[in-house]
């Protein structure tokens, strides 16, 4: 039965897609937001999904609808307001995440790091086998009616996700972020056992993080990961190319075959890993899974190319130490023979307290580093430090960029760039990429 859905906040990253699932359903769907150009409205107005302004009085006009509203707004934010005082029926973004979970069988990919890359993998493998569903969390949903499966991103920010109870999970890793909300460490694992704990047939965790194997859920576990001791989906035999990386999987002894997967770095092997495992354990064809790993083009802001005359620009959403060490080490084996430039915008004042030396490490691994000042948030628009005193402590560090001045990344031939962030960094890699068009553009 078509129901009516209007979305508070339709263009967030979650919203967004959840809205396009509701709408390939048959449902209506109408949402507000901010009236600046976001990304995820593209695949929205393409489907011909209204976007409204925010304002009071679009509750009165949709008041017979199922409301959803976003994570980011409070009691006050004034459409909240307004629908909590005439009453309608309102349920929150995780509610409605729940909605559809229960309806096919469920996967949900949950992680600090690595899983919009993975939901993003197993949804594409997936979608081509069978009718499958998928929400990531790159702003990209699709809704197919009588599903056999649904894919989605489970968030572990203020822990959205603690009332999933999928059919399978997928947990790439526990590590300390957020520090906005989460305590310490032993929050954040406290948060991730809560989440398992809903799982109900298997859980197929990565085999080397010590605190996924401290969780104890009800459901089966299954590890997956490069040692043939302790892991149950073992990749062997790796061989990682210009082209991408190529390995053997082990099932407790038993060789399901040779996989390759048209990605770089250490971390793709793992996510593929686990997709294998998914889909083993649900008697997928593995022809067909080896056959449509291959295809896969990536989600949107993680390790996306452009080539510009000479330069190949990246564009990633690593925000964290380790997503920084997995994208330089990505970029290292697709590019062996050329220098590797980071220009990294740290994310949010609280981010950078806990983890300042952390990042300096972590971005030594490229050949030479440029920051951005800190991206502040709605939470966090001041904080007692600066991207400089990241910079402090980098041996490799060329300075402070500015959105309009890109001198200091002028001087750069062959070389591939590398723009980390998950604030706007994209403004300054758009400021760069324009010049860099007009400069090539005259020389020839």
């Amino acid at each position: 039965m078509s129901k009516t859905y209007y979305f508070i906040g339709i263009k967030g990253t979650g919203m967004g897609p959840l809205a396009q699932i509701l709408h390939d359903q048959g449902h209506v769907v109408v949402g507000s937001d901010i009236d600046t150009y976001t990304y995820t409205q593209a695949p929205l107005e393409a489907a011909g999904i209204k976007i409204l302004s925010f304002n009071k009085n679009n509750i009165a006009n949709y008041r017979e609808a199922v409301f959803v509203r976003g994570n980011a707004f409070s009691d006050d934010h004034v459409e909240v307001a307004q629908a909590l005082a005439l009453g309608v029926r309102m349920i929150s973004y995780p509610e409605a995440v729940q909605e559809q979970i229960e309806q096919t069988t469920a996967i949900a990919v949950a992680g600090a790091h690595g899983k919009t890359s993975t939901t993003g993998l197993l949804a594409h493998v997936l979608k081509n086998i069978a009718p499958t569903s998928y929400l990531i969390g790159d702003g990209t949903g699709r809704g197919v009616p009588s599903s056999q499966f649904f894919v989605v991103e489970a968030d572990e920010y203020r822990r959205h996700f603690k009332d999933y109870a999928p059919d399978y999970a997928i947990l790439t890793n526990i590590d300390f972020d957020h520090p906005d909300y989460y305590q310490d460490i032993q929050d954040v694992t406290h948060a991730f056992s809560d989440f398992a704990s809903h799982v109900k047939k298997a859980i197929f965790a990565w085999g080397d993080d010590e605190r996924l194997r401290s969780l104890r859920p009800k459901a089966d576990v299954y590890y997956y990961g490069t040692n043939s001791d302790k892991d149950d989906f073992v990749a062997t035999n790796i061989h990682k190319s210009t082209e991408g990386s190529h390995f053997t999987v082990v099932f407790r002894g038993e060789t399901l075959g040779e996989f390759s997967v048209p990605l770089f770095g250490q971390h793709s092997i793992l996510n593929a890993l686990a997709v294998i495992a998914v889909a083993y354990m649900e008697k997928v064809n593995l022809t067909l899974i080896r056959q449509y790993l291959m295809t896969y083009q990536g989600v949107k802001r993680r390790f996306s190319e452009k080539q510009i005359a000479d330069i190949t620009v990246i564009d990633d959403y690593a925000h964290h130490p380790t997503e920084i060490d997995a994208t330089l080490d990505a970029a290292r084996q697709k590019y062996p023979n050329k220098q590797i430039i980071a220009i990294f915008q740290p994310h949010t004042y609280s981010r950078v307290i806990a983890y300042k030396d952390e990042f300096a490490k972590s971005l030594e691994a490229a050949d030479k580093v440029y920051l951005a000042n800190i991206f502040g948030s709605a939470r966090e628009k001041a904080g007692a430090v600066t991207s400089a005193e990241i910079g402090a402590e980098i041996s490799k560090f060329g300075g402070i960029i500015e959105e309009d001045n890109m001198s200091l990344l002028m001087p750069y031939e062959n070389a591939v760039m590398v723009f980390m962030g998950a604030g706007d960094i994209e403004k300054y890699e758009f400021a760069y990429e324009k010049l860099l068009g007009q400069l090539r553009t005259d020389l020839q």
